[in-house]
């Protein structure tokens, strides 16, 4: 059978027709156009959530100061001083699923740097926070554990408070006053952006934990302790353990509440991400439709072909045309009208994926699987929808169609 004859012809029909085969194909490249940007949507929205993730920390577990009840009356969050250094050395060395601990002292102060002056907040930690919290110094340097042991007066800030008190000078080596401790800049933090609860993660100054103790605050107790478990899989079950020890350590009898809090900030992000990944097939699922009303607009153009062209069907069929090659010139149409389509899909999907991430800002990324997903959609929609009609025509008794008016 000459395939290529076949072509020809199915080319050369669609062609007769040219607006009626454009408006077919248009059904078509809709509907993969709109699953390309959806699922290019739907992979930049995962990526953003899984950035929070991210900056969240390495597999965190963050222990924080609880509440105290005071004549029946309980206070909120850091309202006592229940958690020590010696709590953080206790979850560091007795709990495995533990890898990396740093000890928490934070508050709000005013920063004043020559005549520019700004309102933040200040983190006293260990160096293990870099580590745990994924951050690292863009310039210059964050401290080390030497400039915890004697309590330094230096500091590595945000790019927030960088622009704040330098705009374009350069801070580092810079002497700022936080409260009225002088510190000097020694680092320039990579930038985090915002956190899930719309804080600027940026808008911060981070000390050793010895200086804000003893130059800060003026007390040894710590406001959290953050820790870093070995696996994603071990966050909570090492965020129980350091329950049990906790309460253990402070003699909290059964009945009593806990006087700190084990905080799961995972657990907001990741059921964000399951969220963005069901709204995510939903409109996958809603612009398929599309495609299926694309597929139904096939079938309809190839009825009213086979009916235009009853006569000539029963030509071919009384000068020696086969059943099959009337089946499948009808159906080299149809898979031609959607292939035409699926390729002008591809095309609008990638330029309108681009489009849409340059306007929301957004880091598109065009998805290869789903290109080849809809080009193989785009050919069992042709054979699907082209099959009826294409049956239909090579049924047709020649001697009936060569009296069809």
């Amino acid at each position: 059978m000459d395939y290529s004859a076949l072509l020809r012809s199915a080319l050369v029909a669609l062609l007769r027709n040219k607006m009626r085969s454009v408006l077919t194909v248009m059904g078509i490249t809709i509907g993969i156009a709109a699953v390309i940007c959806v699922v290019a949507i739907g992979k930049a929205g995962q990526s953003r959530v899984e950035q929070q993730m991210n900056n969240l920390g390495d597999n965190f577990v963050w222990i924080e100061a609880g509440g105290r009840s005071v004549s029946g009356v309980r206070t909120g969050t850091h309202g006592s001083p229940s958690l020590s250094m010696a709590d953080a050395a206790a979850i560091k060395n007795q709990i495995a699923l533990i890898k990396t601990v740093s000890p928490n002292v934070d508050d709000h102060v005013q920063v004043i740097y020559g005549n520019q002056n700004w309102f933040t907040a200040y983190r006293g930690v260990s160096p293990e926070f870099f580590d745990i919290k994924r951050w690292y110094a863009d310039q210059g340097a964050v401290f080390t554990n030497e400039d915890v042991e004697r309590a330094a007066d230096v500091c590595d800030i945000g790019v927030t408070v960088r622009e704040q008190l330098f705009g374009a000078e350069d801070p580092i080596g810079k002497v700022i006053r936080v409260k009225n401790l002088p510190c000097k800049v020694i680092g320039i933090l990579h930038p985090k952006g915002l956190s899930m609860s719309g804080q600027d993660q940026d808008d911060n100054i981070i000390l050793p934990y010895t200086t804000a103790q003893k130059k800060m605050k003026g007390n040894p107790w710590l406001d959290d302790i953050l820790c870093s478990a070995v696996s994603q899989d071990s966050v909570k079950l090492a965020g129980q353990e350091a329950a049990a020890i906790l309460r253990d350590r402070h003699h909290l009898r059964p009945e009593e509440d806990d006087d700190f809090n084990i905080r799961n900030p995972e657990d907001i992000i990741q059921a964000q991400m399951e969220a963005s990944k069901t709204l995510t097939v939903l409109l996958i699922a809603i612009a398929s439709i599309s495609l299926i009303v694309g597929g139904i607009g096939i079938m309809n153009v190839m009825l009213v072909s086979v009916t235009e062209r009853t006569r000539e069907i029963g030509v071919r069929v009384a000068v020696g045309a086969t059943e099959q090659a009337i089946q499948l010139q009808f159906l080299g149409e149809s898979v031609m009208l959607s292939l035409v389509g699926g390729f002008a899909g591809v095309l609008f999907g990638v330029l309108g994926s681009y489009i849409v991430g340059q306007t929301l800002k957004w880091p598109m990324e065009t998805s290869m699987q789903a290109i080849v997903v809809a080009a193989l959609f785009s050919i069992a929609v042709g054979v699907f929808f082209g099959y009826y009609p294409a049956r239909k025509a090579s049924l047709l008794d020649p001697i009936e169609a060569l009296r069809y008016e």
